[in-house]
Protein backbone atom coordinates (compact mmCIF):
# COMPACT_ATOMS: atom_id res chain seq x y z
CA UNK A 1 0.00 0.00 0.00
CA UNK A 2 2.81 2.34 0.98
CA UNK A 3 4.69 1.54 -2.21
CA UNK A 4 1.58 2.25 -4.26
CA UNK A 5 1.08 5.65 -2.63
CA UNK A 6 4.71 6.61 -3.19
CA UNK A 7 4.46 5.57 -6.81
CA UNK A 8 1.28 7.59 -7.27
CA UNK A 9 2.86 10.65 -5.69
CA UNK A 10 5.91 10.28 -7.89
CA UNK A 11 3.68 10.07 -10.93
CA UNK A 12 1.91 13.31 -9.96
CA UNK A 13 5.24 15.09 -9.46
CA UNK A 14 6.32 13.85 -12.85
CA UNK A 15 3.20 15.26 -14.46
CA UNK A 16 3.72 18.62 -12.70
CA UNK A 17 7.33 18.78 -13.82
CA UNK A 18 6.32 17.90 -17.35
CA UNK A 19 3.69 20.65 -17.46
CA UNK A 20 5.16 23.61 -19.36
CA UNK A 21 4.91 27.11 -17.90
CA UNK A 22 2.77 28.10 -20.86
CA UNK A 23 0.07 25.69 -19.67
CA UNK A 24 -0.32 27.31 -16.27
CA UNK A 25 -3.65 28.94 -15.50
CA UNK A 26 -4.12 31.79 -13.04
CA UNK A 27 -7.12 33.55 -11.55
CA UNK A 28 -6.52 37.11 -10.38
CA UNK A 29 -8.69 39.42 -8.29
CA UNK A 30 -9.12 43.06 -9.31
CA UNK A 31 -10.56 45.42 -6.68
CA UNK A 32 -11.72 48.99 -7.25
CA UNK A 33 -13.83 51.75 -5.79
CA UNK A 34 -16.59 52.56 -8.30
CA UNK A 35 -19.85 50.74 -8.96
CA UNK A 36 -20.55 48.42 -11.90
CA UNK A 37 -22.40 51.16 -13.81
CA UNK A 38 -19.39 53.48 -13.90
CA UNK A 39 -17.70 53.72 -17.33
CA UNK A 40 -14.37 52.89 -15.67
CA UNK A 41 -15.81 49.49 -14.76
CA UNK A 42 -18.10 48.67 -17.66
CA UNK A 43 -16.17 50.28 -20.53
CA UNK A 44 -12.55 49.97 -19.41
CA UNK A 45 -11.84 47.32 -16.77
CA UNK A 46 -14.33 44.66 -17.89
CA UNK A 47 -13.39 44.80 -21.61
CA UNK A 48 -9.70 44.78 -20.68
CA UNK A 49 -10.11 41.71 -18.45
CA UNK A 50 -12.00 39.94 -21.24
CA UNK A 51 -9.25 40.87 -23.68
CA UNK A 52 -6.59 39.46 -21.36
CA UNK A 53 -8.53 36.20 -20.99
CA UNK A 54 -8.96 35.86 -24.75
CA UNK A 55 -5.34 36.72 -25.54
CA UNK A 56 -4.16 34.12 -23.03
CA UNK A 57 -6.44 31.44 -24.49
CA UNK A 58 -8.32 31.37 -21.20
CA UNK A 59 -5.25 30.81 -19.04
CA UNK A 60 -5.69 34.18 -17.27
CA UNK A 61 -8.99 34.92 -15.59
CA UNK A 62 -9.54 38.25 -13.85
CA UNK A 63 -12.37 38.42 -11.32
CA UNK A 64 -13.42 42.06 -10.86
CA UNK A 65 -14.85 43.29 -7.56
CA UNK A 66 -16.30 46.82 -7.90
CA UNK A 67 -17.45 49.27 -5.23
CA UNK A 68 -14.97 48.07 -2.58
CA UNK A 69 -16.93 44.84 -2.36
CA UNK A 70 -13.95 42.98 -0.89
CA UNK A 71 -13.91 45.40 2.03
CA UNK A 72 -11.98 48.47 3.11
CA UNK A 73 -12.10 52.03 1.85
CA UNK A 74 -10.69 53.52 -1.36
CA UNK A 75 -7.53 54.90 0.33
CA UNK A 76 -6.74 51.35 1.49
CA UNK A 77 -6.50 49.90 -2.03
CA UNK A 78 -2.78 50.59 -2.31
CA UNK A 79 -2.08 48.73 0.93
CA UNK A 80 -4.32 45.87 -0.17
CA UNK A 81 -2.35 45.27 -3.36
CA UNK A 82 1.05 45.79 -1.73
CA UNK A 83 0.16 43.29 1.00
CA UNK A 84 -1.22 40.79 -1.51
CA UNK A 85 -4.75 40.91 -0.10
CA UNK A 86 -5.83 41.41 -3.72
CA UNK A 87 -3.89 40.81 -6.91
CA UNK A 88 -4.75 43.94 -8.91
CA UNK A 89 -6.25 47.34 -8.12
CA UNK A 90 -7.55 50.31 -10.04
CA UNK A 91 -7.42 53.46 -7.95
CA UNK A 92 -6.79 57.18 -7.76
CA UNK A 93 -3.17 57.97 -6.86
CA UNK A 94 -4.24 61.02 -4.89
CA UNK A 95 -6.31 59.00 -2.42
CA UNK A 96 -2.99 58.16 -0.72
CA UNK A 97 -1.33 61.60 -0.57
CA UNK A 98 2.44 61.67 -0.67
CA UNK A 99 2.96 58.15 -2.03
CA UNK A 100 3.19 59.02 -5.74
CA UNK A 101 4.69 62.52 -5.90
CA UNK A 102 6.42 62.17 -9.27
CA UNK A 103 3.25 61.14 -11.11
CA UNK A 104 1.52 64.26 -9.75
CA UNK A 105 3.33 66.30 -12.40
CA UNK A 106 0.77 65.12 -14.95
CA UNK A 107 -2.11 66.37 -12.80
CA UNK A 108 -0.92 69.96 -12.71
CA UNK A 109 -2.94 72.69 -14.43
CA UNK A 110 -1.13 74.09 -17.48
CA UNK A 111 0.78 70.78 -17.71
CA UNK A 112 -2.43 68.88 -18.44
CA UNK A 113 -4.96 70.96 -20.32
CA UNK A 114 -7.24 68.70 -22.39
CA UNK A 115 -5.33 65.96 -24.26
CA UNK A 116 -6.00 62.66 -22.50
CA UNK A 117 -4.36 60.40 -25.08
CA UNK A 118 -1.15 62.44 -25.27
CA UNK A 119 -0.94 62.52 -21.48
CA UNK A 120 -1.43 58.76 -21.15
CA UNK A 121 1.32 58.13 -23.66
CA UNK A 122 3.62 60.70 -22.06
CA UNK A 123 3.28 58.96 -18.69
CA UNK A 124 4.22 55.68 -20.33
CA UNK A 125 7.30 57.29 -21.90
CA UNK A 126 8.52 58.71 -18.60
CA UNK A 127 7.55 55.83 -16.33
CA UNK A 128 10.73 53.77 -16.04
CA UNK A 129 13.18 56.64 -15.73
CA UNK A 130 11.14 59.24 -13.86
CA UNK A 131 8.06 57.77 -12.13
CA UNK A 132 8.68 54.13 -11.21
CA UNK A 133 10.54 54.87 -7.94
CA UNK A 134 7.22 55.65 -6.24
CA UNK A 135 5.58 52.28 -6.94
CA UNK A 136 7.50 49.94 -4.65
CA UNK A 137 5.79 46.61 -4.05
CA UNK A 138 3.64 46.93 -7.16
CA UNK A 139 3.99 46.21 -10.84
CA UNK A 140 2.18 48.99 -12.68
CA UNK A 141 0.25 47.65 -15.63
CA UNK A 142 -0.71 51.12 -16.77
CA UNK A 143 -1.29 54.69 -15.63
CA UNK A 144 -3.91 56.95 -17.14
CA UNK A 145 -5.73 60.23 -16.56
CA UNK A 146 -9.38 61.13 -16.91
CA UNK A 147 -10.76 63.85 -19.18
CA UNK A 148 -9.75 66.55 -16.72
CA UNK A 149 -11.03 68.46 -13.71
CA UNK A 150 -14.08 70.58 -14.37
CA UNK A 151 -16.10 72.58 -11.86
CA UNK A 152 -19.43 71.01 -10.94
CA UNK A 153 -21.29 73.47 -8.76
CA UNK A 154 -24.25 72.93 -6.46
CA UNK A 155 -25.95 76.31 -6.97
CA UNK A 156 -23.24 78.91 -7.56
CA UNK A 157 -22.12 80.01 -11.02
CA UNK A 158 -18.37 80.64 -11.27
CA UNK A 159 -16.95 82.42 -14.32
CA UNK A 160 -13.83 83.83 -12.63
CA UNK A 161 -11.51 83.06 -9.72
CA UNK A 162 -13.31 85.77 -7.76
CA UNK A 163 -16.49 83.70 -8.02
CA UNK A 164 -14.86 80.69 -6.32
CA UNK A 165 -13.39 82.65 -3.42
CA UNK A 166 -14.67 81.39 -0.08
CA UNK A 167 -16.41 78.31 -1.47
CA UNK A 168 -15.85 74.73 -0.27
CA UNK A 169 -14.83 72.49 -3.17
CA UNK A 170 -14.23 68.75 -3.13
CA UNK A 171 -10.78 67.69 -4.37
CA UNK A 172 -9.36 64.25 -5.26
CA UNK A 173 -5.87 64.71 -3.86
CA UNK A 174 -2.87 66.98 -3.21
CA UNK A 175 -2.69 68.73 -6.57
CA UNK A 176 -6.41 69.44 -6.49
CA UNK A 177 -5.92 70.93 -3.05
CA UNK A 178 -3.40 73.48 -4.31
CA UNK A 179 -5.58 74.30 -7.32
CA UNK A 180 -8.59 75.05 -5.13
CA UNK A 181 -6.49 77.08 -2.71
CA UNK A 182 -5.11 79.10 -5.63
CA UNK A 183 -8.71 79.92 -6.57
CA UNK A 184 -9.37 81.25 -3.08
CA UNK A 185 -11.62 78.33 -2.10
CA UNK A 186 -11.37 75.77 0.69
CA UNK A 187 -10.42 72.24 -0.43
CA UNK A 188 -12.34 69.30 1.00
CA UNK A 189 -10.63 65.94 0.44
CA UNK A 190 -12.96 62.98 -0.02
CA UNK A 191 -13.32 59.84 -2.16
CA UNK A 192 -15.75 60.36 -4.98
CA UNK A 193 -18.47 57.98 -3.64
CA UNK A 194 -19.00 60.44 -0.75
CA UNK A 195 -19.68 63.38 -3.07
CA UNK A 196 -23.46 63.17 -3.74
CA UNK A 197 -24.42 63.40 -0.09
CA UNK A 198 -21.92 66.19 0.55
CA UNK A 199 -23.42 68.21 -2.31
CA UNK A 200 -27.00 67.54 -1.30
CA UNK A 201 -26.40 68.67 2.29
CA UNK A 202 -24.31 71.68 1.33
CA UNK A 203 -21.20 70.31 3.02
CA UNK A 204 -19.44 71.33 -0.20
CA UNK A 205 -20.44 73.95 -2.76
CA UNK A 206 -19.00 72.07 -5.68
CA UNK A 207 -16.32 69.70 -6.86
CA UNK A 208 -13.23 69.54 -8.99
CA UNK A 209 -14.15 66.46 -11.02
CA UNK A 210 -14.81 65.30 -14.62
CA UNK A 211 -18.23 64.97 -16.21
CA UNK A 212 -18.16 61.18 -16.54
CA UNK A 213 -18.86 60.70 -12.85
CA UNK A 214 -22.22 62.48 -13.25
CA UNK A 215 -24.00 59.32 -14.40
CA UNK A 216 -22.93 56.69 -11.84
CA UNK A 217 -23.40 59.17 -8.97
CA UNK A 218 -26.44 60.99 -10.43
CA UNK A 219 -24.77 64.35 -9.81
CA UNK A 220 -27.19 66.13 -12.13
CA UNK A 221 -29.69 65.83 -9.25
CA UNK A 222 -27.49 67.79 -6.82
CA UNK A 223 -25.75 70.31 -9.12
CA UNK A 224 -26.86 73.19 -11.34
CA UNK A 225 -23.70 74.34 -13.16
CA UNK A 226 -21.05 72.34 -15.04
CA UNK A 227 -18.10 74.58 -15.94
CA UNK A 228 -15.09 74.06 -18.24
CA UNK A 229 -12.87 76.07 -20.57
CA UNK A 230 -12.97 76.32 -24.36
CA UNK A 231 -12.10 73.17 -26.34
CA UNK A 232 -12.66 71.01 -23.24
CA UNK A 233 -9.82 72.78 -21.41
CA UNK A 234 -9.73 71.75 -17.75
CA UNK A 235 -8.25 72.68 -14.38
CA UNK A 236 -5.68 69.89 -14.31
CA UNK A 237 -6.53 66.19 -14.06
CA UNK A 238 -6.16 63.07 -11.89
CA UNK A 239 -3.73 60.18 -12.33
CA UNK A 240 -4.99 56.62 -11.89
CA UNK A 241 -3.14 53.34 -11.77
CA UNK A 242 -3.88 49.71 -12.54
CA UNK A 243 -1.25 47.79 -10.57
CA UNK A 244 -0.53 44.20 -9.64
CA UNK A 245 1.11 42.91 -6.47
CA UNK A 246 4.81 42.62 -7.29
CA UNK A 247 5.23 39.08 -5.97
CA UNK A 248 2.17 37.97 -7.92
CA UNK A 249 3.61 39.49 -11.08
CA UNK A 250 6.98 37.85 -10.48
CA UNK A 251 5.27 34.47 -10.08
CA UNK A 252 3.73 34.58 -13.56
CA UNK A 253 5.44 32.69 -16.37
CA UNK A 254 7.00 34.90 -19.00
CA UNK A 255 4.42 34.12 -21.66
CA UNK A 256 1.57 35.27 -19.40
CA UNK A 257 3.50 38.40 -18.46
CA UNK A 258 3.78 39.09 -22.18
CA UNK A 259 0.00 38.90 -22.53
CA UNK A 260 -0.32 41.78 -20.06
CA UNK A 261 2.48 43.74 -21.74
CA UNK A 262 0.90 43.32 -25.17
CA UNK A 263 -2.48 44.50 -23.91
CA UNK A 264 -1.42 47.57 -21.93
CA UNK A 265 0.66 49.32 -24.58
CA UNK A 266 0.14 52.52 -26.62
CA UNK A 267 -2.89 51.23 -28.53
CA UNK A 268 -4.66 50.33 -25.28
CA UNK A 269 -3.81 53.69 -23.70
CA UNK A 270 -5.36 55.42 -26.70
CA UNK A 271 -8.52 53.33 -26.22
CA UNK A 272 -8.59 54.24 -22.53
CA UNK A 273 -8.42 57.92 -23.48
CA UNK A 274 -11.41 57.48 -25.79
CA UNK A 275 -13.39 55.75 -23.02
CA UNK A 276 -12.98 58.73 -20.69
CA UNK A 277 -13.52 61.44 -23.30
CA UNK A 278 -16.63 59.75 -24.71
CA UNK A 279 -18.01 59.12 -21.21
CA UNK A 280 -17.51 62.81 -20.44
CA UNK A 281 -19.41 63.86 -23.54
CA UNK A 282 -22.29 61.49 -22.82
CA UNK A 283 -22.56 62.56 -19.19
CA UNK A 284 -22.62 66.30 -19.85
CA UNK A 285 -25.37 65.69 -22.40
CA UNK A 286 -27.47 63.91 -19.79
CA UNK A 287 -26.83 66.68 -17.27
CA UNK A 288 -28.00 69.35 -19.70
CA UNK A 289 -31.12 67.34 -20.59
CA UNK A 290 -31.86 67.16 -16.85
CA UNK A 291 -31.73 70.94 -16.54
CA UNK A 292 -28.10 71.67 -15.68
CA UNK A 293 -26.36 74.58 -17.37
CA UNK A 294 -23.18 73.62 -19.24
CA UNK A 295 -20.96 76.68 -18.97
CA UNK A 296 -18.09 76.95 -21.46
CA UNK A 297 -15.80 79.77 -20.40
CA UNK A 298 -14.48 82.23 -22.95
CA UNK A 299 -10.77 82.23 -23.76
CA UNK A 300 -10.37 85.36 -21.68
CA UNK A 301 -12.19 83.83 -18.70
CA UNK A 302 -10.13 80.62 -18.86
CA UNK A 303 -6.91 82.62 -19.13
CA UNK A 304 -7.86 84.36 -15.88
CA UNK A 305 -8.24 80.97 -14.19
CA UNK A 306 -4.91 79.81 -15.64
CA UNK A 307 -3.21 82.94 -14.36
CA UNK A 308 -4.60 82.29 -10.89
CA UNK A 309 -3.40 78.67 -11.05
CA UNK A 310 0.13 79.49 -12.23
CA UNK A 311 1.57 79.34 -8.68
CA UNK A 312 0.34 75.74 -8.36
CA UNK A 313 3.20 74.50 -10.55
CA UNK A 314 5.78 76.56 -8.65
CA UNK A 315 4.42 75.30 -5.33
CA UNK A 316 4.62 71.71 -6.51
CA UNK A 317 8.23 72.18 -7.59
CA UNK A 318 9.16 73.77 -4.27
CA UNK A 319 7.44 70.97 -2.34
CA UNK A 320 9.66 68.30 -3.91
CA UNK A 321 13.34 69.16 -3.37
CA UNK A 322 14.20 65.44 -3.22
CA UNK A 323 14.03 65.11 -7.02
CA UNK A 324 14.35 67.41 -10.03
CA UNK A 325 10.75 68.56 -10.00
CA UNK A 326 11.35 71.51 -12.32
CA UNK A 327 13.04 69.24 -14.82
CA UNK A 328 10.16 66.78 -14.58
CA UNK A 329 7.64 69.53 -15.36
CA UNK A 330 9.53 70.35 -18.54
CA UNK A 331 9.88 66.69 -19.52
CA UNK A 332 6.16 66.12 -18.96
CA UNK A 333 5.20 69.13 -21.04
CA UNK A 334 7.57 68.10 -23.84
CA UNK A 335 6.31 64.50 -23.86
CA UNK A 336 2.67 65.59 -23.98
CA UNK A 337 3.43 68.05 -26.77
CA UNK A 338 5.27 65.39 -28.76
CA UNK A 339 2.30 63.04 -28.67
CA UNK A 340 -0.18 65.85 -29.25
CA UNK A 341 1.63 66.78 -32.44
CA UNK A 342 1.78 63.17 -33.56
CA UNK A 343 5.55 63.10 -33.70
Amino acid sequence: MKTTLIAAAAALVGVALATPASAQEVTLTLHHLLGPKAPAHSQMLVPWAERIEKASDGRIKIEIYPAMSLGGTPPQLIRQVRDGVVDIIWTVNGYTPGLFPRSEVFELPTVFTNDVKATNLAMRDLFEEDLSQDYEGMHVLWNHVHAGQALQMRDKLARSPADTAGLKLRVPGPTGTTVVEALGATPVNMPVPDLPQSLSTGAVDGALIPWEIILPLQLQEVTQYDIEGPDMERFGTTVFQVSMNQDRWDSLPDDLKQVFIDNTGPDWLAEVADVWVNADKKAIGVAVESGNEHVVLTREEMDAFNEAMKPVVDQWIAAHPDFDAAGLVEKAREAIAAHASGS
